[in-house]
């Protein structure tokens, strides 16, 4: 098992040659919504070979190389802009899954900027005829709880969602929202004068026993992303977003990046799979490299972590789309 990102050499578009580390695995993005706002700045770095990527906290630049990508792993809120683009990277032999959350918030106002369920239905549909059921993995997250928005409410949008994605989709991962541990979202959610409550364990129990009741109709597989809480007894298990089982499912046939994960014609499957060091400690994600940039979501969710401000993420969202060819998103 090779483990580890590699280090590789590049020529910058400037002429300048520099270190890169090139994943086997890229995250597009935890950080903000590449399908949705950013996907021609993604293939044009796809096609240039590498991009830049600075890190939210020391805002140190390094360099990502492409050059050995076997898989991207896209999140998104509407990836309708990756359905014409999907032929770039079969062109190159890239496999590709998708993280789609598909919340229920209109009423609420809480997704301003996010397209209508009916289109965003449609668009899971025709990701799952491009890349096949289990590639498009549904997400109901995170959920909010307001003096206007109970457990029933989310357990009703839920059922009402898995019938409209009846034969489309397998899984269903969510989580909790956790407002009280990001103060930019407080402040946020505040200013907009919502009266959100937050998930005590006991809350979180009733929704999966909720949710573990009327999944005997889904008949969907049940996942948190993220949560230190156990609720297998539910039937809900703790999911790996960047899923080393479901590669192995998806993409069986690419040797190297089986051998990469580990998996071996003679000894089968790997025990355990090292997680990522990179993400919190109730992250089950296996080694990635997450690209993309905060405050370039156009999105303007309330609770969103990755916005310093919703009309600050569209600001910087349109100040990065307006230079699809720069090497980092985000480099404002």
């Amino acid at each position: 098992m090779m483990y580890r990102h590699e280090k590789v050499k590049i020529h910058r578009q400037t002429g300048e040659c520099v270190e890169a580390i090139a994943p086997i695995i890229v995250s597009a993005s935890r950080s903000t919504d590449i399908p949705a706002f950013h996907s021609d700045w993604f293939f044009n770095r796809l096609k240039s070979g590498y991009c830049g990527w600075r890190n939210p906290f020391n805002q140190q630049e390094s360099f990502v190389s492409f050059a050995k990508t076997r898989c991207v792993v896209f999140w998104s809120k509407n990836p309708a802009p990756l359905l014409d683009k999907l032929h770039l990277l079969k062109e190159r032999d890239i496999h590709s899954y998708v993280q789609f959350t598909l919340n229920h918030y209109k009423a609420e106002g809480f997704e301003p900027a996010v397209p209508g369920l009916a289109q965003r239905i449609d668009t899971f549909k025709r990701l799952v005829d491009a890349l096949g059921v289990g590639a498009v993995i549904w997400r109901y997250d995170p959920i909010i709880l307001t003096d206007k928005l109970q457990i029933d409410d989310h357990l009703g949008r839920i059922l009402a969602i898995s019938d409209m994605l009846k034969g489309y989709c397998e899984k269903l991962v969510f989580s909790f929202a956790d407002i009280a541990g990001y103060r930019k979202v407080q402040y946020n959610m505040n200013q907009c004068k919502v009266a959100y409550e937050d998930f005590t364990p006991e809350k979180k129990a009733q929704f999966a026993k909720g949710l573990q009741e009327i999944n005997s109709t889904m008949g969907l597989e049940l996942a948190t992303c993220g949560e230190q809480i156990d609720l297998s007894s539910y039937g809900i298990e703790k999911n790996r977003c960047i899923d080393p089982n479901l590669i192995a499912r998806l993409f069986h046939d690419d040797k190297k990046l089986m051998y990469w994960l580990g998996y071996d014609d003679m000894f089968g499957a790997p025990t355990t799979f090292p997680k990522d060091s990179g993400q919190r400690a109730a992250c089950g994600c296996i080694l990635s490299k997450d690209i993309g940039a905060y405050t370039t979501c156009g999105h303007g969710c309330l609770y969103c972590y990755a916005n310093t401000t919703p009309a600050l993420g569209k600001f910087g969202c349109e100040r990065a789309t307006s230079e699809p060819l720069r090497e980092t998103l985000g480099n404002l």
